[in-house]
């Protein structure tokens, strides 16, 4: 019996890219691998207004919410109320502007078959501008360098249904899809494959949420951020006493101190003592206080930000 797979489509106001993304769909892959794929669009209340029979061709669902909670937030409610709600056998995650081409999903499908594991798409080559590939190098160095983690890959994914499950109690998820996976620790790898092109309409995305999104990622490990901050701070207290300790003896053991530079060098250094210090201090009472509360768990809590879910005539309800 062929394989169920869900395609989780989040979506604002893209309806036109959308259908040109399942028209392409439909006539990239093989015929038959396209009769296993169901679609599961997460309509992150859009001001533009679709009818669902509109994409009566296909089996599809519309999963209206009743905010916009962003991309990333819409993910994860899709994936808590598929894998809730609904049977399949994979669930793969892409965006509907068609950056995520389709030529792909039958790699990333076989991929997974072949090892039972999440898989990522990680980007060969891309297709964005100067600005923004400078922009992403230095997202992932200060990801890297905060966490010790390395990400290489954005939502583009495939998941079988067990893992699906199991990351939909995965709180970290809310925040940032791939983060929250390999937060997890759940079993994952990546292949690598060419970023598309906008289909239709402008992307939505700004500086300011490439930055949001980019702290989104690194707030998934915010212990390990605090922790990584709070040594730091302890290597630049220790150095700066040893640079009161070197200026202090040569001010009072040798006639090279000009008058006035010593006292200066000493007292900023007490004063990066103490700003270190009180910013580790605030920092570990931030981190221990967000430890002890209760975290929004997708699974538990998904259905009281769903408004309807709407399908077409073609769409089986598994």
């Amino acid at each position: 019996m062929p394989n169920s797979i869900k395609i989780l489509i989040p979506l604002y106001n893209d309806w036109d890219a959308l259908e040109l993304l399942l028209e392409r769909i439909k006539h990239t892959v093989e015929a038959s691998f396209f009769e296993q794929l169901s679609f599961v669009i997460v309509d992150d209340c859009s001001s533009i207004p679709c009818d669902v029979n509109r994409f009566s061709a296909y089996k599809l669902e519309i999963i209206r919410l009743w905010r916009n909670v962003s991309h990333q937030k819409a993910i994860a409610l899709g994936l808590s109320y598929l894998t809730k709600e609904r049977t399949f056998d994979y669930l793969l995650v892409m965006d509907s502007d068609g950056e995520d081409r389709p030529e792909d999903m039958e790699r990333l499908y076989e991929a997974c078959v072949r090892t039972n594991q999440i898989v990522f798409a990680k980007r060969a080559k891309r297709s964005e501008g100067p600005i923004f590939r400078v922009g992403y190098l230095i997202y992932k160095a200060l990801f890297g360098l905060l966490t010790g983690k390395v990400i290489e890959f954005g939502n583009f994914s495939i998941l079988p249904f067990d893992q699906a499950k199991k990351l939909a109690y995965v709180s970290e998820i809310w925040n940032h899809f791939p983060g929250g996976v390999i937060r997890s620790k759940l079993s994952y790898n990546s292949i690598p494959i060419i970023r598309g092109t906008r289909l239709a309409g402008k992307s939505k995305m700004n500086l300011v949420s490439l930055i949001l999104h980019g702290l989104s990622a690194i707030s998934v490990y915010l212990d390990t951020v605090a922790v990584r901050i709070v040594i730091s701070s302890l290597v630049l207290v220790v150095l700066s006493i040893l640079v009161a300790l070197v200026v202090s003896i040569i001010r009072l053991t040798t006639s090279y101190a000009s008058p006035g530079w010593a006292t200066t060098l000493v007292s900023t250094a007490v004063i990066v003592i103490l700003q270190a210090f009180l910013s580790s201090l605030f920092l570990v009472f931030t981190v221990l206080n967000y430890r002890t509360q209760k975290h929004f768990i997708p699974a538990l809590e998904y259905h009281e930000l769903i408004q309807q879910v709407d399908s077409t005539e073609l769409c089986k309800i598994c």
